[in-house]
């Protein structure tokens, strides 16, 4: 598999380099140099495999012989070790559960793939892997647990003061070990713009070995192709096979997933890019002029991103072509009001407890229906996170039916450590240069 940066189409490295090295010196973001096409007899016949099946068909076809057939087997029934069920709400309504793996998130299907790919990777006595990563809520508690351990790697995880909620900061400031927790004063895009600028930064490129957990890290976007796999083929075991899909979109990463799904040989007749009121992308698909701004905090904590850096991806997917994409992408944004509003309609009318994320999802479902009612495909709404990580959003007799798994209970007892700094880059390098024991 060899790889290209969005910035630089003659760029050429390996799997593994794009894994380490994150994001390339241009600035761009790693693609695929081809997108080979699942052949048809696998997608006729999705509905039977198992989901480590359909996963490792999937890797294997993209990754080629990068990593062999057995050890990447091995690797994916370790990291995928957790079902993500299409529940059936009604007879065309789904949402997909990828809350189901340790950090309750689905973050962690592709945090786990990553950890578990740079583990394979990594060789005894080389130098030790400095993970960044910059989290808006969930991505933080899903690169902790899955390097947790992990030998000869230290993550870094910055997180906005006051903007994730209290389940996740507890999943990023309980862990100890390998981990390093850092309250940033700021918002999610300072402590992305923190990130990126480390990986430009000489000193510390010289000093550390960088890499990123975000889903800038190809290695984090390509599981994440698998769960839209596996959930056509719960569908086609219903007789389904015209397929919508509603995605909570923050960093694009997600979405940005099942497009390449979509390239990839998934029959989809369309995606649905569901914000919160940080929408850069429907106001790019509604006037062509891609304009970022500043995040603004919602109850959607995880889609509060003003500069979504997947984007240029699926722009990469379609060659630049804005028209395929909205034939492809519909783009719709809800308010914090909306959203409640859709968190009390799931609770009504189809006695579903969604979080505010996965409730945005499904409010972009029933706008698109009323816009295209002969439409009569099956939807999917992604439900992206437990909902008993958001305990303050939810009404009271909504919130009295959630129902707290064990995992949580168990990190209320532990002694927690986050370090604490400004926005400024000096801040975070001189911290990086400090830390290096």
């Amino acid at each position: 598999m060899k790889l290209y940066s969005t910035n630089n189409k003659d760029l050429r490295v390996s799997f593994k380099e794009a894994v380490f090295n994150s994001m390339p010196q241009d600035k761009g973001l790693y693609m695929p140099v081809e997108i080979p096409q699942l052949d048809a007899d696998f997608i006729e016949n999705i509905e039977k495999y198992s989901l480590p099946e359909i996963a490792y068909k999937v890797a294997s076809t993209l990754l080629k012989d990068e990593i062999p057939a057995e050890d990447l087997k091995a690797l994916i029934d370790d990291a995928i070790n957790f079902e993500a069920p299409a529940v059936k709400l009604d007879d065309k309504t789904f949402v997909l559960e990828l809350f189901h793996g340790p950090s309750l998130a689905f973050k962690d299907f592709g945090a786990r793939f990553m950890s578990r790919v740079m583990a394979y990777f990594l060789k005894d006595g080389e130098q030790l892997l400095d993970v960044l990563v910059a989290t808006s809520g969930d991505t933080g508690g899903a690169v902790a647990l899955g390097f947790l351990g992990v030998p000869n790697t230290r993550v870094t995880i910055l997180y906005p003061e006051g903007k994730v909620s209290p389940i996740q900061e507890l999943q990023l400031t309980t862990n100890g070990e390998n981990i390093r927790a850092v309250e940033v004063k700021g918002t999610f895009d300072d402590c992305q713009a923190l990130v990126k600028q480390a990986f430009a930064d000489d000193e510390l490129n010289a000093k550390f070995r960088l890499t990123s957990a975000n889903s800038i890290n190809i290695s984090r976007l390509i599981p994440q192709t698998f769960y839209y796999f596996n959930t056509y083929a719960q569908l086609k075991k219903q007789g389904l096979s015209d397929v919508i899909f509603s995605v909570p979109s923050g960093n694009f990463g997600n979405i940005g997933a099942g497009l390449l799904a979509y390239k990839l040989g998934l029959p989809v007749k369309q995606f649905i890019a569901a914000t919160n009121v940080n929408d850069t992308v429907p106001r790019f698909l509604e006037s062509g002029v891609y304009e970022t701004k500043p995040s603004t905090q919602t109850y959607s904590n995880a889609m509060d991103v003003g500069a979504p850096s997947n984007w240029v991806r699926i722009m990469d997917l379609f060659n630049q072509d804005v028209k395929a994409i909205k034939n492809m992408v519909t783009s719709y944004r809800f308010t914090d009001d909306e959203t409640l509003a859709g968190i009390k309609e799931l609770d009504n009318k189809l006695n579903y407890v969604a979080c505010p994320h996965t409730a945005i999802a499904y409010l972009a479902i029933e706008k698109y229906r009323n816009e295209n009612p002969t439409d009569e495909s099956a939807a999917v709404f992604l439900s992206t996170a437990h909902a008993c990580k958001f305990p303050d959003i939810f009404p009271a007799d909504i919130a009295a039916k959630i129902e707290i798994p064990e995992q949580v209970k168990a990190l209320e007892s532990k002694p927690t450590h986050a370090d604490q700094l400004a926005t400024d880059f000096e801040g975070f390098k001189s911290y990086c240069l400090k830390g290096n024991n």
